[in-house]
């Protein structure tokens, strides 16, 4: 044969080598997935939290053994860019026949990056942009159930629930179905007054995380809809409806990015995106197939994102706000709400963390339940800009604090690893501008996010406000990681007394410190609260600052006790006001 023929025929093994992998990723992902329904049933919470961790390893083992067989299956021509072109274009004649077809190619994408490290991107052997502008195979069905009103807007919500049925039945239908109509018929009347409500349309999928399950669909009626989470817990005596979210800023918070992710069975990703989107129009489509499990193409769609923006754009990349990071370079582009952020070569003083140290943090948060309140991070490598695109401020900052990371020659910065993150207000510059009735909330909501981090078993090791933040939604999430760890590590010990006045003038202990030794009762002295703040603090979370609180979390933990977060303010919660 030709050699032309030769490539061809090389391309399609190549090819056909990646389907098979991609194919085997999404079995396994899948099958992870579908054990969720049981797991809810059975109250397995411990099998649920294992889950989690497994199903989050799986692709980059498929991908590891892939690559693999890619070099031996390529050999001595593994770096042959034609040849990959090749490939690249019979990959997406089997993609064309996937209802996941953007899963796909980022897949692809992950192969060729591996082999490659490509600095930027390269579209010959990439895919930059999507290959298709719709998606090229489409289901005869639609994602959702549309139940419709043939009666009583009871009886349509009492279709609803049945509809969604477990090995175990709910605790009491009748009642659920009472307290979710009064929730839907207040909501609905505010929004659309005497306009009837003519349908709900749900996703068919069950969408399931930790201790919870959720119905995830909108209300229909005219030209109005209303989005409709139903929140269900597996109790002793069967499921009920603990809570329903009917406003935007509820169901986002349900999908937020300081969640961890889903467990949903999809067939057919993007139209299930479609469907979200519609729900939650302020949602950035990366942070929903994030919020799925699919955080690789979250990535994917992110940096699509990025790269349209910057197009349409002329800011620089600039040195972040707030106070200088003594780990990380943190900076970001005014235009954008995403900070970038670059591990310092060599960490300011006092802070010790290595690169590997502030890495491994970032691996803990990401395999961790989030709580809602740990800021999820997507890790990039070999990203690549102009430089007339950076302050000058910055390059600076750059070249000074991490060459080892970043490489600026040629009109471009080239930068081998950082991590991104949603941009949220340092909690201390909030409070400094914040109405007194917003600062004491912000102030109330960092006490109940360290108790809620406690939960989860991670303390933040630095509790100062600067590494806190504020969301739109008036949430304070923790996003500083490079002391973080367990509670279960920590030995959480009472100050010790002076035993006369020369002990308590002394600069430094008296006493033995370990390394993992915490004084809770010495927390005051760093908050930096003053006045109303410092008062409000204390009346409500005066607990934290006491060495027995911590204890008691920890034996909590120790004990293997699952302490369950929920996405959803106590006063929503339908059995608690019944």
């Amino acid at each position: 044969m030709s050699s032309g023929r030769d490539d061809t025929v090389l391309a399609w093994y190549a090819a056909d080598a990646i389907s098979r992998a991609f194919e085997a990723y999404r079995q396994q992902f899948a099958e992870i997935t579908r054990r969720a329904k049981s797991r809810f049933e059975n109250q397995d919470w411990h099998g649920m939290q294992r889950d989690a961790v497994e199903r989050l390893d799986v692709y980059a083992r498929v991908i590891a053994l892939l690559v693999v067989d890619i070099r031996s299956l390529l050999g001595e021509r593994v770096h042959d860019r034609a040849l990959w072109a090749q490939m690249k274009a019979a990959t997406s004649a089997w993609i064309a026949r996937r209802a996941d077809f953007e899963l796909a190619e980022t897949f692809f994408n992950s192969v060729t990056r591996r082999i490659f490290a490509t600095i930027g991107v390269d579209p010959k052997i990439e895919y930059v942009d999507s290959d298709f502008d719709a998606p090229p195979q489409t289901l005869s069905e639609p994602v959702y159930v549309a139940f419709t009103r043939h009666g009583s807007t009871r009886s349509l919500i009492a279709d609803m629930l049945a509809h969604y049925r477990f090995a175990i039945p709910y605790e009491s239908l009748d009642r659920d179905t009472r307290l979710v109509e009064a929730e839907i018929q207040s909501r609905w009347g505010q929004a659309y007054g005497e306009q009837p409500i003519e349908s709900i349309e749900v996703v068919k999928p069950v969408f399931y995380r930790n201790q919870g399950a959720y119905l995830i669909g909108r209300i229909r009626g005219g030209d109005g809809s209303v989005p409709l989470a139903v929140a269900l817990r597996s109790g002793d005596e069967g499921v009920v409806v603990d809570a329903v979210l009917l406003t935007e800023d509820e169901v986002s918070i349900v999908f937020s990015f300081t969640r961890s992710y889903f467990h949903v069975d999809v067939e057919q990703p993007h139209d299930v995106i479609r469907f979200l989107k519609s729900i939650m129009p302020l949602k950035r489509v990366a942070e929903l197939y994030i919020a799925l499990g699919y955080n690789k193409h979250g990535k994917t769609e992110l940096y699509r994102d990025l790269l349209r923006h910057l197009h349409q754009s002329d800011d620089k990349f600039v040195i972040a706000p707030g106070d200088r990071g003594m780990v990380m370079v943190v900076f970001t582009l005014p235009s954008y709400d995403i900070v970038f952020k670059v591990i310092r070569d060599k960490c300011l003083p006092p802070k010790t963390a290595t690169r590997q140290d502030v890495m491994d943090r970032y691996q803990l948060v990401f395999k961790h339940d989030r709580a809602g309140r740990l800021v999820d991070a997507q890790e990039f490598e070999h990203l690549a800009f102009t430089v007339d695109r950076f302050s000058d401020d910055l390059l600076a900052e750059l070249r000074e604090a991490a060459p080892g990371s970043v490489t600026i020659q040629d009109g471009i910065v080239d930068i081998k690893h950082l991590y991104t993150e949603r941009r949220i207000t340092p909690l201390n510059l909030y409070l400094r501008d914040a109405q007194p009735v917003a600062a004491a909330e912000a102030v109330l909501d960092y006490g109940e996010a360290i108790k809620d981090l406690a939960a989860t078993n991670i303390f933040p090791g630095d509790l100062l406000l600067k590494n806190f933040g504020v969301t739109r939604h008036g949430r304070v999430i923790f996003y500083d990681y490079d002391e973080l760890c367990l509670v279960t590590d920590c030995n959480f010990r009472d100050m010790p007394r002076a035993r006369d006045d020369e002990e308590e003038m002394q600069s430094e202990p008296w006493f033995y410190v370990g390394p993992n030794d915490i004084f809770p009762d010495e927390f005051m002295r760093f908050l930096g609260f003053r006045g109303h703040a410092r008062e409000t603090f204390l009346e409500a979370h005066r607990d934290l600052l006491t060495a027995g609180y911590w204890r008691r979390v920890r034996e909590r933990h120790i004990d293997g006790e699952i302490i369950d977060i929920f996405p959803y303010r106590q006063s929503k919660r339908l059995r608690a006001r019944s």
